[in-house]
């Protein structure tokens, strides 16, 4: 009888229940869930109060949640979650680029731009070229390849952030030699957005909210595995510490400064600008995985 069930039997009543699930993948989380939650429970043994606290948090994260903004996303960064996830969907590869989390500020279908395109809108900041290349599985280039980038600004804040017309983010495709290129502005670490329950949350843990700054990247070719990833500028301070574990050694790249120089395409650069260079490599869409890999709606 349910009226009978206490501390000790309660797990085993409610895995009862669950077992029942017709989808095996439905029924296998669902247990594993309760499992854990109901262990978590006995571990830390909470008080009523500390339990509505908890509840509380989790309602007051859905409410911060909106269009620009996802509360649960950034929770699950900032608990390691998202990279944990991101660990397990990404078998190894030893060639491919190393993976990243998405994080909260990426617009689907981001505004096409040509190669070689300023992306800064007008937006100040020291001007940076960004270029790379794209290969597939076997090393060679990828024409064609979609790739969408966007970032920060000088100050740390996203277009999405600042609630104005898209800047620093475009969607663009590499040339017949799998290069890309375009201007931006030079970006600037920044914290993720505190003033909700996971600004609270890093306050009550001792941890700051800072992200190194970066450079995100999501590429898709046909026949490789979709690469969302970031490049992360050397010499951040941030680059031991980012709130949300994302950074790879493998993603750190050097921001050189020069007079003069050249775009991919030979045009001459007459100004002094910083440049970032990073060129990136997709696993085939087969890539050992925990899960099937996502289709790449960015190939669409």
């Amino acid at each position: 009888m349910s009226s009978d069930l206490d501390e000790t039997t309660i797990t085993a009543a409610v895995l009862e229940r669950v077992a029942h699930a017709p989808d095996p993948r439905v029924r296998q989380i669902s247990e594993a869930v309760v499992r854990h939650l109901h262990a978590l429970v006995r571990e830390t043994r909470p008080s009523l109060d500390e339990w509505s606290a908890a509840v509380d948090f989790l309602t007051r994260s859905g409410q911060t949640c909106s269009d620009t903004r996802q509360e649960f996303i950034l929770l699950s960064d900032a608990l390691g979650i998202s990279m944990l996830v991101d660990a397990i969907d990404h078998g190894p590869d030893g060639r491919a680029t190393e993976t990243t989390v998405l994080g909260p500020f990426y617009v689907g279908d981001p505004p096409a731009h040509p190669l070689g395109a300023d992306l800064a809108g007008g937006a100040p900041g020291e001007p940076l070229l960004v270029r790379g290349t794209v290969s597939g599985p076997d090393g060679a280039p990828l024409a064609g390849a979609i790739v969408d980038t966007w970032q920060a600004d000088e100050d740390g804040y996203y277009d999405v952030q600042r609630g104005e017309e898209l800047e620093l983010r475009a969607r663009l495709r590499t040339d017949s030699a799998g290069r890309f290129w375009f201007w931006a502005v030079v970006p600037a670490s920044y914290p993720i957005p505190d003033d909700g329950p996971v600004g609270d949350m890093l306050r009550a843990q001792g941890r700051h909210p800072y992200r190194p700054a970066h450079v995100h990247f999501r590429i898709a070719a046909p026949g490789c595995r979709e690469l969302i990833t970031h490049v992360f500028l050397a010499g951040d301070d941030y680059l031991e510490s980012d709130v949300v574990f994302g950074v790879k050694r493998s993603l750190i790249a050097a921001v050189e400064r020069v007079e003069q120089g050249e775009l991919p395409d030979g045009t001459p650069i007459a100004r002094p600008h910083a440049r970032l260079t990073y060129d990136f490599a997709l696993a085939p869409a087969t890539a050992p995985t925990a899960a099937a890999a996502p289709a790449a709606e960015a190939t669409a």
